[in-house]
């Protein structure tokens, strides 16, 4: 489907990156930084090459244009009192919120056409689809997390309202999914957008994830793109909920 609808015809999409100065420096350099990186703001920044209120300028330029939105941060501050005295390895750590893109399309561009541009103007897209194929991965999975942070939100409707949610990182990990119910019940979900069935194996390490972090769990939620696994399926409960593509097509549908 790239190949088809986009390699071959190239230059109608070219066309859709607006404003055209985005293509150029120092715009480009950070957009490709968000875009293949993990989105944290300083990182980005740094990744760019610019200093820091540079850095600051350009993102809330790219902000008010729709082109990025900010995921803040809802990790604790790990000085909890002024005299508190970090350990060592802490102390150069830094809480940092992250940037998304707005539409999917620009974060396709700018983490996977920018460096291949002149290679598809001349309708040569052999460099491109290698490394798309290669790393397709990484834009698959955060739009299938977002999808299934909805899927959540459209769960609890009927139920109780979320109050926050969407992916969580601390100093520890990362996670998929981090929810707080009006009741404030905490639910970690993880998604896997894999060819095989999700096996208790699974639900382990998030659960030894949340340890290491020092989190406290009320709810599990797991999402799966072929399913689970009978022993897993058999665990379904109040405190741990699955969701399988079929869930996922029903809030489609109803969007």
């Amino acid at each position: 489907m790239v190949e088809s609808n986009f390699v071959n015809n190239f230059y109608k999409f070219e066309e859709i990156i607006s404003p055209s100065y985005l293509l150029e420096s120092p715009y480009k350099e950070l957009l490709m930084a968000v875009a293949r990186g993990d989105g944290k703001l300083y990182s980005a920044i740094r990744k760019s090459k610019l200093s820091q209120s540079a850095g600051e300028r350009l993102i809330g330029e790219l902000i008010s244009l729709d082109i990025l939105k900010i995921e803040y941060s809802r990790e604790s501050p790990l000085r909890t009192h002024p005299k508190h005295k970090l350990p060592k390895e802490q102390r150069s750590y830094r809480i940092q919120d992250k940037l998304r893109f707005k539409h999917p399309f620009m974060r396709f561009w700018f983490g996977f056409v920018s460096y291949y541009i002149e290679d598809l103007k001349r309708s040569d897209g052999k460099a491109f689809l290698d490394n798309f194929k290669k790393h397709y991965e990484r834009l698959r999975s955060l739009v299938y997390e977002q999808l299934c942070n909805d899927l959540l939100i459209e769960y609890y409707s009927n139920k109780e309202d979320i109050v926050s949610s969407g992916s969580y990182w601390n100093i520890y990990s990362e996670f998929d999914i981090l929810a707080v119910t009006k009741s404030k019940k905490i639910i970690l979900g993880e998604c896997k957008y894999k060819g095989r069935s999700i096996c208790k194996k699974e639900l382990t390490k998030l659960k030894q994830k949340a340890i290491e972090s020092g989190m406290i769990i009320d709810i599990y939620a797991l999402f799966s793109k072929r399913g689970f696994s009978k022993e897993l399926f058999s665990m379904k409960s109040d405190k741990l909920l699955l969701f399988d593509l079929e869930d996922l097509l029903d809030i489609l549908k109803k969007s």
